[in-house]
């Protein structure tokens, strides 16, 4: 008698699921609107998507207001740490019969140096040079000595209000004076203040902290100031 056919499908008394039946019930499942896994997947993938844009329009946003100004970076600012050039000493006022001062001229009046050097003669000022020179410097005038000649040009400043101390390497205790364009007078004789004080050198207040050394001085040549 023949055998019945064994079917394969059937193991131990168990029905064996085929490969093709288990893809068609996942894929009906995961295809399914209600299968709160796939919800959540596409919510979180939702989400992350929101927040990149996001970051990337934010991003734009903030570049082109950089771009127009409209947003400033902090510039690179003067150090707090700076040491300050400008002499901390207190100086008395020392007789101008004691101080020589050579005077220049950076301005485009003719005849300045010569009317400056004629005013301090008058009040007992040694002029040395009289000249004329070229100065970038926007101010008053500068007041140039070396450390020798602190005190001297602190008495120099005191007639010259507004003018700006600058300390070179030289070792006499003389005194230059350069004119430039702000000038306008010399103080008063009568109003000259005598008491003890430091020198000025408003120039600190206008450095950068890229800016380590003064500007180099100009060469003056003595001539009809």
């Amino acid at each position: 008698m023949a055998r019945k056919p064994r079917d394969v499908r059937v193991l131990h008394g168990h029905r064996v699921i085929s490969g093709s039946e288990l893809r068609a019930t996942f894929v009906e499942q995961d295809d399914t609107a209600d299968n709160p896994v796939r919800l959540r997947r596409r919510i979180l993938h939702g989400v992350v998507l929101v927040m990149l844009v996001g970051l990337l329009a934010a991003a734009i946003v903030v570049a082109l207001a950089i771009m127009n100004g409209q947003i400033k970076l902090p510039a690179a600012e003067r150090s707090k740490a700076a040491v300050s050039v400008c002499p901390a000493a207190t100086y008395d006022y020392t007789p101008p019969d004691k101080v020589s001062v050579n005077v220049y001229n950076s301005t485009s009046r003719p005849g300045l140096a010569r009317s400056v050097a004629d005013q301090l003669v008058a009040r007992k000022f040694l002029v040395g040079a009289v000249g004329n020179t070229t100065s970038s410097y926007r101010g008053v005038a500068l007041v140039v000595s070396g450390a020798a000649g602190q005190s001297a040009a602190f008495s120099v400043q005191r007639n010259l209000p507004g003018s700006d101390y600058v300390q070179d390497g030289r070792t006499d205790p003389s005194v230059d004076v350069i004119i430039t364009g702000d000038f306008k007078e010399l103080a008063k004789p009568e109003l000259v203040d005598q008491t003890p004080g430091q020198l000025s050198c408003p120039r600190e207040d206008r450095r950068i902290v890229d800016d380590t050394t003064l500007p180099i001085l100009p060469t003056a040549t003595p001539a009809a100031g």
